[in-house]
């Protein structure tokens, strides 16, 4: 009973404590975000009217539009919810973050010098939603350490920097569109790496006792992992040139191959690096998705179903190895809270599918002095992409320490009562 007594009396604590921050902060801060993207839309946006739409071309994208959809906000909404505490916040936190970067995402890849008008069509928001996703990769390192205000300052700043190495890479390394992308796993997660490495704490490893899942969460993280799982050949396969079918259907084949590869070698690392030699749900949860992540970066070489396979592969034994036991030594040894393991379940993988990528290109170069070119504007384009992605996190970390935007403390991370109104809550009092 008293212990009973002793809670009520935490929650009531809890709710005045937490409640102005959020209303004097969060609630302006999204009025003035979506007015002024209202303004923008109001004046500089256009519906792009100068490409078919007739019925069969919309038949044909709209459906893989939901596919993308489906993703970012169902599967990267459920996956967060593995923490025991903090499942309101991961999964409705990642709705609010994807359509506010998404609007800025649109805004920030129309404009163009020569243009007044930005215009809207399917495939821009397609391209707003995967610069939204380095975003939502990004998050992961950090969640369940920062309040509503951080995560939709990280959203707009990390779309920013994607977009901005997106341009870099294309204008003066001449990568293509897809490639260019495709590099958001390995953008995100360094982003995510650096932010979380600024942003942590003296004894975070002691103090965060509410870090933990159990049965229910678990269920609803698996969830959000198939719906990635069951929809990630539209996801790699979007962006691919619409003229040329047959390579439209490798990257379907190809994803869907790495996506089972990964799942059957997964769940066998994870048995063998298992102490009791009994499955890991977190692996399962996060190491199946690996085999996609590798060979998306790599799609527009892989042509062989048996390439996309090793490829899925070697991205599961990675990915499960890495989290077995990198996310620990991370934080021990590089004071680097990685919360849902973004550097194992999208780093990794993310620079393996790179590195075949680099392979894959000069294996189908037959001149050497070309391949060579070729090798080094690739390693250019990675070099750049994990500079700005470190720049970027690194300034954006150093914003977010600013003790103005209030970030929770320890004994309060990892729990929903600092966000939302519970009933019970009210009733203990």
């Amino acid at each position: 009973m008293r212990q009973l007594e002793e809670q009520c009396a935490e929650n009531i604590f809890m709710a005045p404590r937490y409640a102005p921050s959020l209303r004097s902060r969060l609630a302006p801060l999204l009025l003035f975000l979506q007015l002024g993207f209202i303004v923008i839309y109001a004046f500089y946006t256009e519906i792009q009217s100068g490409v078919k739409v007739d019925g069969k071309t919309l038949s044909n994208i709209y459906p893989v539009f939901q596919d993308v959809n489906v993703m970012v906000i169902l599967g990267f909404g459920f996956l967060g919810t593995f923490l025991v505490r903090y499942s309101f916040s991961a999964s409705a936190f990642n709705l609010l973050v994807a359509v506010m970067a998404t609007q800025w995402a649109i805004i920030l890849n129309g404009i163009e010098p020569y243009n007044r008008k930005i215009r809207l069509d399917l495939r821009s928001l397609v391209d707003a939603e995967m610069c939204t996703a380095s975003a939502l990769i990004s998050i992961g390192a950090v969640l369940g350490k920062t309040n509503p205000v951080h995560l939709i300052l990280i959203s707009l700043l990390e779309v920013f920097g994607f977009i901005l190495n997106k341009w870099v890479i294309q204008t003066l390394l001449g990568t293509l569109p897809l490639n260019s992308i495709m590099l958001l796993h390995i953008f995100g997660a360094f982003f995510g790496l650096t932010l979380t490495w600024v942003l942590y704490r003296k004894g975070s490893e002691q103090r965060f006792e509410k870090e933990k899942s159990d049965r229910k969460t678990g269920l609803f993280s698996m969830l959000g992992t198939l719906f990635i799982w069951m929809f990630w050949p539209s996801f790699n396969s979007i962006l691919v040139d619409d003229r040329i079918p047959v390579r439209k259907l490798e990257a379907v084949c190809s994803t869907y191959l790495a996506l089972a590869v990964s799942a059957v070698t997964a769940a066998a690392v994870s048995l063998l690096s298992s102490p009791k030699g009994k499955l890991n749900l977190t692996h399962m949860q996060s190491c199946i998705l690996a085999g996609g992540v590798a060979v998306g970066v790599s799609i527009s070489v892989v042509h062989q179903p048996w390439e996309a396979m090793i490829i899925g592969f070697i991205a599961a034994v990675v990915s499960t190895i890495g989290h077995r036991y990198l996310k620990i030594h991370m934080l021990l040894a590089f004071q680097c809270h990685d919360t849902c393991a973004v550097l194992s379940t999208h780093g990794l993988p993310g620079l393996l599918g790179w590195l075949a990528h680099l392979i894959l290109l000069i294996k189908d170069c037959d001149d050497h002095t070309t391949a060579i070119r070729f090798a080094v504007f690739h390693i250019c384009t990675l070099l750049s992409t994990i500079a700005l992605s470190l720049s970027m996190g690194l300034i954006t970390g150093l914003l977010l320490k600013w003790n103005f935007l209030r970030p929770p403390q320890d004994r309060k991370c990892f729990d929903d009562q600092a966000f939302w109104e519970f009933p019970h809550v009210t009733l203990c009092k």
